[in-house]
């Protein structure tokens, strides 16, 4: 099977770095997923958005990005986020209290950390 060479990193850490047989980010221009072999395209991250890794070896990986870019190259994917936490560090409790927040920005933040939680659970 062919893979990619992928990164997903945010302003304070690294997440992720591997092979994965695929990558799907919401962007400003719609949902894309890149498989090994796609074309070079840069798109931007949306505000309340879920990037999915499907690594090689292991399970899903989602995470709630917010946002940032997102680059393909015949090389590698870069998902270069400016907020980004896996759905398996999400406090739900604390997100869905941050859905009321008057604060615009807590509120993507709190509406991309559910969007991932839910699309973790999904097969």
């Amino acid at each position: 099977m062919a893979d990619i060479t992928v990164e997903l990193v945010s302003v304070e850490r690294m997440l992720w770095s591997g092979q994965a047989s695929m990558v799907t980010a919401q962007t400003t221009e719609g949902e894309i997923g890149v498989l090994p072999g796609h074309e070079p395209v840069l798109g931007q991250l949306v505000e309340n958005g879920v990037v999915t890794i499907r690594p090689v070896d292991g399970d899903k990986l989602v995470a709630a990005v917010q946002g940032g870019f997102f680059s393909v190259s015949k090389e590698k994917v870069s998902i270069l986020a400016e907020y980004a936490i896996w759905s398996t560090e999400v406090n739900t409790s604390a997100a869905e209290a941050d859905l009321q927040a008057e604060d615009e920005v807590s509120k993507a933040r709190a509406e991309a950390e559910l969007k991932a939680v839910r699309r973790s659970a999904e097969k």
